[in-house]
This record gives structure tokens, sequence and C-alpha cells, in this order.
């Protein structure tokens, strides 16, 4: 379990054009664990799938007595419970004719005192601020990452120019099973910030603006998750925007 010295924050929007919010976060300062997933899938599926996602993961990490002590069975914690809401989802969806085709993205954070660790599948991301240097630690599951990973293309932003959709993903919750989970893990140390988000925020925003707004947050954590959700929308509101940050204070 976390000690005093992490601070969190989140928010979620609809955006500017959306009419309903597929997007779910689910944040838990006590248990140092944090949830972001984006729903696809239409009406009411995507909603149902990326809620579906936070709930199983957050039941997985709460059911035994105590929370994992350790990196090691953390990690493995996380890509089961990502597991467990791929075939949740699936099952879900076969059983109910509406619920078709529905999946979801997510990215999960399990922080103790001195780490952090991370899964994810899909395009919904977690970047860590240190010393003014922002990072990307997933890497996106989309056809656009996977083209600039081949060597098409020198960048994302390359590859977009060309016309490559930054929409499609190679992976996601609620199709086969198993689903192959990324992961991975890192020391903590003070004043990191960590942003987890889905494409609601990067689509609309760069990296650099990205970086600059969390650079300019001053003692209130709380009132970050709005600032980045405005400059989303100032940036067009596409899509649902949802961020979740982890300071360590």
């Amino acid at each position: 379990m976390p000690d005093r010295r992490l601070e969190f924050a989140w928010g979620t929007d609809t955006g500017r054009l959306r009419a309903s919010n597929e997007d779910a976060v689910g944040v838990y300062p006590d248990s140092g664990l944090v949830i972001v997933a984006d729903g696809i899938g239409g009406a009411s599926a995507g909603e149902v799938a990326s809620q579906l996602a936070v709930q199983t993961v957050t039941e997985r990490f709460h059911a035994e007595s105590t929370l994992p002590s350790d990196r090691e069975d953390a990690l493995r914690c996380a890509q089961e419970a990502i597991g467990e809401a791929n075939r949740a989802i699936w099952e879900s969806a076969q059983a109910t004719p509406n619920y078709a085709g529905m999946g979801t993205t997510v990215v999960v954070g399990y922080a103790s005192a001195d780490w952090l660790i991370f899964a994810h599948v899909g395009d919904s991301r977690l970047y860590r601020l240190r010393n003014d240097e922002l990072v990307q630690l997933t890497r996106d599951h989309s056809l656009i990452q996977e083209v600039v990973d081949q060597g098409f293309f020198p960048t994302l932003e390359d590859a977009q120019r060309y016309g490559i959709n930054d929409n499609i993903l190679t992976r996601g919750l609620g199709g086969a099973d198993p689903v192959a989970v990324d992961s991975g893990e890192e020391d903590l140390v003070p004043g990191d910030l960590f942003l987890f988000c889905t494409d609601g925020l990067t689509g609309m925003v760069t990296d650099n603006g990205i970086r600059r707004m969390l650079m300019s947050v001053g003692e209130d954590l709380d009132l970050l998750p709005g600032s980045l959700i405005d400059l989303a929308c100032d940036g067009g509101g596409l899509d649902n925007i949802t961020v979740a940050l982890m300071r360590v204070s």
C-alpha cells in the first residue's frame, strides 16, 4: 500500500462532439491503483466494455486480504486482471446481441511507496514527467505505431501527414483469448508526475503541449485534470477525454 507521499487526481469528459462518454476511470489512492479505459463499439457497448474492464481489474486487485507487496506479484496481478477483463468483455458480448463487437483499451498502474508497475492493451497511454522531461512509458497497439516501428515512417507525425489512420487498433480487450499484455515498471523519484490518459487527450494535444501543462502545475494537483481536459477541448474535443494523475510529492 502506498504511503502519503503519493497524490492522485483524475477527471473525465465527453468532449465537444460525442453524445455520451465511453471512457471509464478507477482511481484508488488507498490502494495505489489507477485504471483508465477507452471503450469501443458505439451506442452503449463501448461504455459497457470500459466499465467492465475497470470493474474486473479493481475486483482482481482487491480480491485478496492483502494487496501485492512486491513488483513481481504486482505485475502478475495486473496481467492476470487484464486477461480476466478480456474474457469478461468477450463473454458479455456473446450473451447480449447489442454488445456484439464491443471492446476497450486499458492502462493499469499500481504503486507502492518506491515503485510503480504498469500494464496496458490498446492506445491509452502512460507518461512520466521527470525533471521537465516527458517520456511515454507505454507503446500504442495501433496500426500507425506499427508502420512507424517497421520503418515505413520516421515518426507518428510523418505517418499522419501521409494519411495513415491513427484510430485503428491492432490489439484491444474483448477479442481473442488470451490477449497479449505489455507491462513495465518504474522506480519512483520525488517530483515524478505520472499521467494515465485516453486518446481523447493525445489525439488533440501534442506531447509538448502535455509537457507544458504538466510543468505548470502548482501545489494543487486537483486543478490539473480539468486543465488538461480544457486543452483537449480547445484542440477540437473530438473524442471522450479521460486523465488520471499520480504525483510523488
